[in-house]
């Protein structure tokens, strides 16, 4: 028989080492017998009970942490253990070394990827206003860490440790947890803000401190005052570090330099990392420090690049998904709540609770005064910098396993670090609403943007499909000296899974520092950008601008807002949801892809222009830096159509474009009044409808006659009228038009009620595209010509922008000859 000890003081256990498999139910083994299908049963509860409360507490805006350990929680003696026979049959005491192994070595995987993550060339980046930040947050709440240890004093066993038990209370209650908190600052839209970006460098420079922190606790945990052991630890680790980046990392670096560019890194390269982190793990752990300090180092010096992707891609999904649920779930058994059995404690949990939000958010607040911080910025910072997360959950564990804790002090640090983190995202959500100022400016559409000014853009990415289309798009709108094409290339990226996939956030280009929310995303951005790139160096007067928007797909269109109105944008330009087949169908990417867009839609400061695809990524250059198109813009009316008819007639500047204006005019059976169910020719509402039309009709005319009038030599220019009386004649004439055209550009028809269309919309599977951009849309309609739908920014009313022929406002001929353009450029963040 083995022995296995758990709490020796307390508990023996024996165990046989022949019971690992069991052999079967029908020979009469109970398989809870057994380890191994023992624990893979804890291990599919531990995930099932973890993602309920994820899915549970998601409403409240709770980040996963809190979700994971409340799970925890449930299946320890506070909740589920109390129940008779539970306990006993999942959780016995057996299996506990099983369980803790597995979490453990979970638990170092995971330091290992943060470290892998985390990019070091921050830290000098962060300037001393962070720094004074992470210090000033973390000094009060260790006194009141030091308070706590004197007034639970008398409640503390006699041989632990007091100087060890100070540093390791100060520590859980003065860090702030990096990866909880960029996960709440995403899910709040503040990542990007002034108040996001110094709360994350604060809070990295904090991890910082208490990793050295822990290693000083760890290494005086020794009762012994005359040893020398302490500082042999410390040297040691010291050492070891050392020993990482003079040596490790260059070897490492050289591993991976042996690899040609565009080859995978070997498998024996993986492997030898892999077991480099373990090995690690297993040397800090020797020389008395812990396994995962060796395999966050390990990870810090891992070179950032394809090994990092390579990493991830490896891991991830097996350490969060299924190892790490185990160390909330091993936490959660060690903290019983019945321990903390009397009034007093529980006064005590409720005064360290508010001492330790209230340190936090004073020293904070001090520092942020002398920065010259707004006051309420400065609280909302203190109360960012509360956040809780794995790292205390390690302190904590590592103070009860060297019993510097009891279970009465492990089960109120517990309930302190979940306290502290749930309350973060509901304080902040309703007490920070910054004021946003609609910022004003003129060239929100294509009809104010030509022909003689800058013109700006923002271009949506979901995936690298999309990008030589759009660069295709681009190429043929004709950037030229007068009025170059300035483009803002956005990468949607979906907000999933845990919350240290948020250690890098994106930046602007050649930077040495490119964050993203995951590397494996990185990998995917740059990409992109390089191919943006290339076209800006083969192209002349185009300047790219690339960038990575965070969020989840529900709430993804405020940052493209965000970014089109901070940076003036006239159009806005997104894939449509769904991409052409091999055969030449259409099928779909994503539903939220398509949710996206009607939300864009509908909230989008400027014109916007969803783009499907059917070839337009395919080359069709006649020379260089010369493009060959088709382009045909089918004219309808209505400030939308008139909106495409505008990016047509830039398009045809390019002496590579040649353009064909499709205008629709109602015969003379078109009649208004049959688009309203009424046979009352006095309605108000068809008197409304003529009115309106009217008034749209004339703009139309305006705009088309300005148009002709200026293009009246151009041979590459075609117009043509066609006469329809109904929706039916219309979809019969749209389909009539031929695969000639590489493009069709149209309006949304948004608002415009025209007998051309009457009836389409109820048969509209695409609302986000109109009804004729529905039509176009179909794969029965074509499966070589791409359309282009646009929709035009009206403002708060159809006269904001556009004026009428009776109104004292700009003409549409005044809005494209009045221009102005400087050609310096601006700085961009």
């Amino acid at each position: 028989m083995a022995m296995a000890t758990t709490r020796a003081e307390d508990l023996i256990v024996y165990y046989s080492p022949k019971m690992v498999t069991a052999k079967g139910i029908w020979k009469g083994d109970n398989p809870l017998d057994y380890s191994i299908p023992l624990f893979i049963l804890q291990m599919t509860i531990v995930v099932a009970t973890t993602r309920i409360m994820v899915f549970v507490l998601k409403p409240l805006r709770q980040p996963r942490v809190v979700s994971e350990i409340l799970g925890g929680v449930i299946l320890g003696p506070s909740v589920l253990g109390r129940v008779q026979g539970f306990a006993s049959t999942i959780f016995p005491s057996r299996s506990v070394m099983v369980l803790e192994t597995m979490a453990n070595v979970g638990l170092v995987y995971f330091l290992f990827l943060v470290g892998v993550e985390m990019d070091l060339t921050v830290l000098r980046k962060t300037g001393k206003r962070a720094l004074a930040v992470a210090i000033g947050g973390m000094i009060l709440p260790f006194v009141v860490g030091i308070c706590f240890t004197i007034v639970l004093h008398d409640r503390k066993p006699k041989s632990l440790n007091t100087a060890t038990y100070i540093l390791l209370l100060g520590v859980t209650l003065s860090v702030t947890a990096f990866p909880v908190l960029a996960r709440i600052l995403f899910e709040l839209k503040l990542i990007n803000s002034e108040i996001g970006k110094l709360a994350m460098s604060s809070a990295l420079l904090n991890v910082m401190c208490t990793w050295i922190l822990l290693a000083f606790a760890i290494a005086t945990a020794d009762n012994d005052a005359k040893s020398f052991a302490s500082l042999w630890v410390l040297l040691a680790s010291v050492g070891f570090v050392v020993v990482c980046i003079v040596f490790v990392r260059p070897a490492i670096t050289w591993m991976v330099g042996t690899t040609s560019e565009g080859e995978l890194l070997s498998e024996f390269t993986i492997c030898v990392i892999l077991t480099g982190a373990m090995i690690s793990g297993f040397i800090t752990d020797a020389i008395g420090t812990h396994a995962v300090f060796g395999a966050f180092v390990f990870g810090l010096v891992i070179p950032n690049g394809a090994l990092g992707v390579v990493l991830l891609e490896k891991l991830e999904d097996f350490v969060y998904g299924l190892l790490l649920p185990l160390f909330f779930a091993i936490s959660g058994l060690k903290a019983n709540f019945a321990s903390i059995d009397s009034a007093r404690t529980l006064g005590v949990l409720a005064f360290i609770t508010f001492l330790s939000c209230a340190g936090k958010i004073a020293g904070t607040m001090l520092i942020t005064m002398f920065l010259r911080v707004p006051y309420n910025d400065g609280f909302i910072l203190g109360v960012l910098m509360n956040a809780k997360g794995l790292v205390e959950l390690i302190v904590l564990n590592i103070g009860k396993d060297r019993k510097v804790l009891d279970d009465e002090s492990f089960s109120v640090m517990v309930i302190v670090a979940v306290v502290m983190t749930a309350i973060i995202s509901p304080i902040v959500a309703t007490m920070y609403k910054p004021t946003r100022s609609s910022v004003s400016y003129e060239r929100r559409t294509l009809q104010r943007a030509l022909h003689d000014g800058e013109l700006r853009l923002l271009v949506c990415i979901h995936t690298h499909r999309n990008v030589p289309a759009i660069i295709n798009l681009l190429e043929a709108s004709n950037p030229t000296a007068k009025s170059p094409l300035c483009i803002y290339v956005l990468h949607l990226v979906e907000l999933t899974g845990h919350a240290s996939g948020m250690l890098i956030v994106h930046n602007a280009r050649k930077s040495k520092y490119v964050p993203t929310a995951k590397n494996r995303t990185q990998a995917q951005s740059d990409n992109i950008i390089n191919a943006f790139e290339s076209f800006e160096q083969h192209s002349s007067f185009v300047s790219i601008h690339p960038r990575t928007a965070i969020s989840p797909y529900n709430s993804i269109h405020e940052d493209i807002c965000s970014v089109a109105e901070d940076k003036r944008v006239a159009l806005v330009i997104i894939p449509f949801h769904k991409q052409q087949t091999v055969d030449g169908g259409m099928e779909g990417t994503s539903p939220a892809f398509g949710s996206v867009n009607q939300n864009l839609l509908a909230k989008a400061p400027c014109s916007v222009g969803i783009l499907v695809d059917r070839g337009l990524s395919g080359s069709a250059r006649v020379a260089a830096n010369e493009v060959s198109r088709q382009v045909c813009v089918l004219f309808f009316g209505g400030p939308d159509d008139r909106e495409a008819l505008a990016y047509g007639w830039r398009m045809c500047e390019n002496p590579g474009i040649s353009l064909t204006v499709l205008r629709f005019v109602p015969g003379a059976n078109a009649t208004l009044s049959t688009m309203l169910p009424t046979d009352d020719p006095d309605n108000p509402n068809v008197l409304t409808v003529e009115a309106t039309n009217s008034w749209e009709n004339g703009l139309d005319d305006e705009y088309i006659n300005d148009f002709r009038s200026k293009n009246d030599d151009d041979e590459s220019i075609v117009y043509t009228e066609n006469v329809v009386n109904s929706s039916e004649e219309t979809v019969a004439a749209i389909r009539k038009l031929d695969n000639y055209h590489d493009l069709l550009i149209v309006g949304r028809g948004h608002g415009v009620m025209s007998p051309l269309t009457t009836g389409l919309t109820d048969w509209s599977e695409r609302p986000e595209l109109g009804a004729i951009g529905d039509i176009l849309a179909e794969s029965d309609f074509s499966s070589t010509v791409s359309v282009l739908v646009i929709q035009q920014y009206i403002g708060s009313s159809q006269h904001e922008l556009t004026g009428s022929p009776h109104s004292t406002s700009q003409s549409d001929d005044e809005l494209i000859h009045r221009r102005t353009w400087s050609p310096k450029k601006t700085d961009y963040i």
